[in-house]
């Protein structure tokens, strides 16, 4: 398969690896790689042409710069409030990502550089071997809009953490650091910051050199566990877009662009 679908994802950095991984680093550094519009739709499609892609066997997701992904994008957030055709989009796109990630036959590892959030962190959470710097930090972030949980939250976290410290990191929109993340099991590993790249292709190497097919089905199975989960997973996702029709997130919206705190009712 030629190179051609690269530019395809004019926000997404491409660059091949030997042994069939593929680096991919979302590359908006001038908005800590922020989630907009074109981002977001990238991020949700982009696994098909990595499925259709015979030369990738793994690939490794990183950001540009100091952050994996600072979230979504404020402009683009407030499109979604009491719009209803915005939050439809929306809507089918964060399933997409969900769902295209847990599909994708290849191999998937994140390398969580710094600040993740929103439909970065999705990504982040979603692949299959999640390494991230200790110093990073990410929050699901969603409380603090004024919106449910939705994304990916409700799919995997409960899975990866339990659904006591699930319920505590969602709820309260604390933030974590790498080294808690892998102590209570949201991400596979935490390593120094400086070693993270390393780390992430030496995995990476030894997936590629070994069985494909022993490795995609063994993905393929696991993620039943996960599967098993989508009803709920639907059901956050309503909820969260029914929150972008009231005056919750509204409000929220306003004190980020504010840069004050929000006065919820």
């Amino acid at each position: 398969m030629a190179d051609d679908w690269f530019d395809l994802y004019p926000d997404l950095e491409f660059e091949r690896k030997d042994n069939g991984v593929l680096l991919m680093t979302i590359n908006r550094p001038e908005s800590y790689n922020a989630t907009d519009a074109r981002t977001h739709r990238a991020l949700s499609r982009v696994w098909f042409d990595i499925e259709d892609d015979d030369d990738t066997r793994v690939v490794v997701v990183t950001g540009k710069g100091k952050a994996f992904s600072a979230g979504g994008d404020l402009e683009w957030i407030e499109t979604m409030i009491q719009n209803y055709d915005g939050m439809k989009v929306a809507l089918k796109e964060a399933g997409d990502i969900v769902y295209n990630m847990t599909r994708c036959s290849k191999i998937i590892v994140s390398a969580i550089n710094g600040v993740a959030v929103g439909a970065g962190l999705a990504v982040a959470l979603m692949a299959d071997i999640s390494l991230m710097a200790e110093e990073a930090r990410f929050t699901d972030g969603h409380i603090r809009l004024g919106v449910a949980a939705g994304d990916h939250a409700n799919i995997i976290w409960p899975l990866l953490c339990g659904l006591a410290k699930a319920k505590y990191y969602l709820i309260t929109s604390d933030f974590i650091d790498g080294k808690t993340a892998d102590q209570i099991g949201l991400v596979s590993k935490s390593v120094p910051g400086d070693d993270l790249m390393d780390e992430a292709f030496r995995v990476a190497d030894k997936i590629a050199t070994g069985p494909q097919d022993a490795a995609r089905w063994t993905k393929r199975s696991l993620n039943l566990w996960v599967m098993q989960a989508a009803p709920a997973f639907d059901a956050s996702l309503g909820f969260e877009m029914l929150n972008f029709l009231g005056h919750d997130a509204a409000e929220g919206a306003a004190a980020l662009r504010e840069k004050r705190d929000p006065k919820f009712d």
